[in-house]
């Protein structure tokens, strides 16, 4: 009796050291999880929502997360560090926009 491979069918990790992601896809693991488990979506909700992937794609993707919990979220906490990182070195355009304007507007003596 043969074992068929059922998650290498919809999960693939190619040689050049890119992180799971759906077969055929640009569509992470760890995206799958961060959409499931941080905003509460359902598997058919993502399907929905990207409806190239399939059904049988978002579980593999959360079975796959299960037996490899500890490496996914670390990759999702490593995510999330650069980030922060860039966020932290690269001043937001819109906050520095309204910065000035309430600046001006302080400055400005009432008449």
């Amino acid at each position: 009796m043969s074992k068929i491979p059922v998650i290498s069918e919809h999960i693939e990790i190619t040689p050049d050291g890119s992180k799971p992601r759906i077969a055929g896809h640009r569509i992470r693991v760890q995206d799958i999880v961060i959409w499931h488990e941080r905003m509460g979506l359902s598997p058919d909700e993502i399907v929905y929502h990207y409806p190239s992937i399939t059904l049988a794609d978002v579980y593999a993707a959360l079975a796959y997360y299960h037996d490899h919990q500890d490496e996914i979220r670390q990759e999702i906490a490593e995510g999330e560090a650069f980030v922060r990182e860039v966020q932290a070195q690269t001043p937001s355009i819109l906050q520095e926009k309204l910065k000035n304007r309430n600046d001006t507007k302080n400055s400005i003596p009432p008449r």
